[in-house]
């Protein structure tokens, strides 16, 4: 909601009451970051439900809100120059790619116990709460 607000207040005010896609360049940036932070989105939900349900709930929760305070900085940082936004850019790829690795091993462990009986869950959730803080490190 707040990076359509923003869209919409650029929008009127280099173009008036109308909304227009085509305005001055402090528009195209905001218009641009509100884009790419919205292609984002489907790929952080569905890394974050994975690694939610299939390893830890915790940590899981815990990068997502540090993945939403991450995408607030890209998109603020977009609004300057692109290169403020190189920051929020590098540091919520290392929150999906967390994400993506604690999904990869809660597959890993039902495989585990499924084929050979061995369950891993209480070393994986230890080893996930230990990391996730560690997201917290520029």
């Amino acid at each position: 909601a707040f990076f359509a607000n923003k869209v919409e207040h650029e929008s009127r005010h280099c173009n008036g009451k109308v909304l227009q896609r085509q305005g001055s360049s402090s528009f195209d940036r905001v218009y641009t970051a509100n884009q790419n932070c919205g292609h984002a989105y489907p790929t952080f939900l569905a890394v974050l439900w994975c690694a939610g349900l299939l390893c830890s709930q915790a940590p899981a929760a815990f990068a997502g809100l540090m993945y939403l305070f991450v995408r607030q900085k890209y998109f603020v940082g977009y609004l300057g120059e692109r290169t403020q936004s190189t920051p929020g850019y590098l540091f919520g790829k290392r929150i999906i790619l967390f994400l993506f690795l604690m999904s990869v091993a809660g597959i890993l462990n039902y495989y585990l116990v499924f084929f050979f009986g061995s369950d891993f869950e209480i070393h994986i959730k230890t080893i996930t709460s230990a990391i996730s803080p560690l997201l917290l490190i520029p």
